[in-house]
């Protein structure tokens, strides 16, 4: 079974939300169901079909979420150091066509968000940048096409 690397913020993040799912959306939607029942004829009965679909995507989602902390390998990014960037890293890259400077710290899949600055590990940035120093020059093709950075700093916090 593959580990899924995240950070501690992030695990904390996927357990609260599993938590509200079995103990709020859950109830919530068999109680909606129940109701719907009600209401008569199933076979036409909108609200019942509507509730159930949305069981289906609690119950998936939770499934999902219960398999994704169970395979979690949280990292502590306090605890680590060094000069290269790796899993947790937060780097500051300058774009070397336009020296505009970005901060991003390197995190796993179910934590990414660009708009906060969180980079997820798969992302192709993110690959390009494991390993490398302050000073280094990374390409990464990206669909609008090809663009090169500079690490300018690295930071584990």
């Amino acid at each position: 079974m593959e580990k899924i690397p995240m950070t501690a913020p992030g695990y904390i993040r996927l357990q609260e939300e599993l938590k509200q799912l079995k103990s709020v959306e859950r109830p919530a939607v068999i109680k909606a169901i129940a109701e719907a029942r009600e209401h008569g004829d199933l076979s036409e009965n909108a609200e019942y079909h509507a509730a159930r679909e949305r069981q289906s995507f609690i119950e998936g989602r939770v499934l999902e979420l219960e398999d994704r902390i169970s395979r979690a390998e949280v990292i502590d990014v306090s605890k680590l150091s060094g000069n290269a960037v790796k899993f947790g890293a937060t780097v500051t890259v300058a774009d070397e066509d336009t020296d505009e400077e970005s901060i991003f710290q390197i995190v796993g899949q179910d934590e990414s968000n660009i708009k906060a600055g969180l980079l997820s590990i798969t992302s192709p940035l993110a690959r390009a940048l494991i390993g490398k120093s302050v000073g280094d020059n990374v390409e990464v093709t990206t669909p609008g096409g090809s663009k090169s950075y500079e690490v300018m700093k690295i930071v584990y916090r």
